[in-house]
Parts: structure tokens; sequence; C-alpha cells
């Protein structure tokens, strides 16, 4: 059975897939996807799209919850030709997943690379109108999608936004060409492969042993405060940017950390957020807040943070003279950390 399997699997049997596992199956059918044009383009006949404008997705409002619909081939094909675009346009997809029924998942970009901002944002109007919905900023929708959207449109975004910027190759200065599943691109002058490619943040909630360290820079939304959080330079370890961050953003020396979980970020240009709680040394508690990267810093007991869980912001009304001390939603995985936080302290019985 075990030989027959091996030389079924070989062969791309779908017997065989039939007995692995649903997570092997589809990563195994994502993989010969990105491998071979002739089947990803197979798939795209029976696969659906996601569309974006200028890395806005297209989205429909549905009860205080924003929904990304998926149109077929078909629906795509006849979207182009009403606006004047070749068919071709579809070699611009990027795979982004599929079902457990194999299914395909791509997304489209409709607004990249035109020759007229004023023609693009005419055209973006009409097709907002025939799809029936609106192509919003990633940063207005993301926290107002489910979990699987957002993920999905997350990694959407972030790949077409790489191949925007990705088109000629560093060396030789020649077009480099875009693979069907959009996983990689090629020079064909210098042959170099150049694969998409995310950067490192360590993102850190501190604590001094009853007490956790926020901060909020001045983009933030009123009254928001999240963990800190920096790139993670050439030659570092995860240990080594953490403590690095943390004595550059706000004057303190860590004693301890330990990692908790990862997240990809769609901004500025694709991170791989890596979370981590640290304690500082002892003693260490007085805040030097660096101007430069930070707007302020503080300490926040149990309470405090317990309480701002609970809150959904952004707010724009303030409370008594000062908008309410809130934390980032439950997609953030500063959220994440925060919460993880409180659940370990001795407030851990309040509702969060």
């Amino acid at each position: 059975m075990s030989l027959y399997c091996g030389i079924a699997c070989r062969r791309k049997s779908s017997w065989c897939y039939r007995l692995l596992s649903t997570y092997v199956t589809k990563t195994r059918y994502l993989f010969e996807l990105k491998e071979d044009d002739d089947a990803c383009k197979k798939a795209q006949q029976t696969g659906t799209f996601y569309l974006f404008h200028s890395l806005a997705p297209l989205l429909q409002t549905s009860t205080n919850q924003y929904l990304a619909p998926r149109h077929s081939l078909s629906e795509l094909e006849r979207l182009l030709s009403k606006f004047g675009q070749d068919s071709q346009r579809l070699e611009d997809s990027v795979l982004i997943g599929c079902s457990e029924q194999h299914e395909a998942w791509f997304a489209l970009d409709l607004g990249l690379n035109s020759s007229s901002s004023f023609g693009a944002s005419l055209q973006k109007l009409e097709m907002e109108t025939e799809l029936q919905g609106s192509f919003i900023e990633m940063r207005k929708a993301l926290f107002q999608l489910n979990a699987k959207d957002a993920s999905l449109l997350s990694m959407a975004q972030a790949l077409l936004r790489w191949h925007d910027a990705h088109q000629f190759c560093s060396r030789s200065g020649q077009p480099t060409k875009k693979n069907m599943a959009g996983s990689k691109r090629v020079c064909p002058s210098s042959k170099i492969i150049y694969y998409p490619q995310m950067a490192p943040v360590v993102i850190t909630l501190v604590s001094d042993g009853t007490r956790c360290l926020l901060a909020r820079q001045s983009s933030f939304p009123r009254g928001m405060y999240s963990a800190l959080a920096g790139f993670c330079d050439i030659g570092e370890s995860l240990e080594e940017a953490v403590r690095r961050e943390v004595a550059e953003e706000v004057g303190l020396e860590v004693d301890k950390l330990q990692y908790s979980a990862s997240q990809h970020w769609p901004f500025p240009n694709s991170s791989l957020m890596i979370g981590c709680h640290a304690t500082v040394k002892p003693g260490q508690t007085e805040i030097h807040v660096n101007l430069r990267e930070l707007e302020a810093a503080a300490w926040f007991s149990c309470e405090e943070v317990a309480t701002a869980l609970r809150r959904k912001g952004p707010y724009s009304q303030q409370e008594n003279g000062t908008f309410p001390f809130w934390v980032p939603p439950k997609l953030a995985i500063a959220h994440q950390l925060i919460k993880e936080w409180v659940e370990k302290q001795t407030c851990s019985s309040l509702p969060v």
C-alpha cells in the first residue's frame, strides 16, 4: 500500500491526496499551482477573484461589517471588456489561497499601472457602481473584516504591492517577468529569481511585574496606546532587536523576554510582526521617551488595561476633556499580547 501510494502521489493522484489531511492536500495543490504556470492558468478557469483598485480592496457593507465579494472568471472578463481592458490583464493576478474543494482564489488590481490618474479615478467610480461595492483603503477596512477575509486581503495587497514595486531587476535593470501564481519574478537577462519578502518587526509588551508599558505615536488614532514595535536591524537576533527597541524608545533595559506569536501585517510594506513579552530589570521603571519615535509612553495598571480592552475605538468624542484610553482591536497582535498579560495578572478575573 505504501509503495503504491508513493507512486500515485508522484503522479498527482487525487486518490492518494484523499488519504492525506485537508491541510496537506490544500498545501500540495497550492504548491503545484505556484510551480506550474499551465496548472495555475487552468485553475483560473474555475477559480474566483478578489478585486482591488490601486491597492484598495473591493468591499460591500453588511450589518456594520465589511464583506469581500469574489467574482468568477466569466464575471471578471465581462467587467474587463466593459471598461476597455484586455483579458490579458488576468496575468497580473496573484494566487492567495484555495478552498477545501480546491477552488483557487486570486486577487487582481484593476487600478495599478493606469496611464492617467484622472482616468483611473473616473473608472474607479464607474466600477464601484457596476460591482455594487466600494474600494476601501485597507487601513480603514482591516478591523471591520472577519478574520478570514482580513488575512486573505492582507496577503493579496502585500503581493500586489510587491509586484508593482519590483518590475525591474536590480542588477541588470531589465524588466522582470512574473510567474502565473505571482509567487516570484524572474529576470530573463540575469536569471535572478526574486521572491516576495516581509520585513521582520518585533512588537513587545513590556512589564515591571504589576504594570505594563504602552506607548503611542502621533499617527495613532486619538486615545489609542499599543505595545512597543520596531524593525529588526541587519545582523540582529530577535532577542537583540527587542532589547535595542525598548532601550531606544523608552530608555529601559530588558531583563527577560518570551516569544508569544507572530502575525503578517500589510503595513507599511508587508511586515512579519513577532510578538514578545518582556520584563524590565528590577528598579528600572523610569521612562525616558524618545520623542523622535514616540509621542508618549506610560505604565498602566491591570485594571486600567482590562477596562481599555473592553472599549471599542476609535473615538471622535472626548470624555471629561480627554479622549478615552483604548488599545488596538482584536485582530491586531498587540491586542493579543495585552490580553495575555491581563489574564496572567491578579485582575485576570476581570472580563476582557
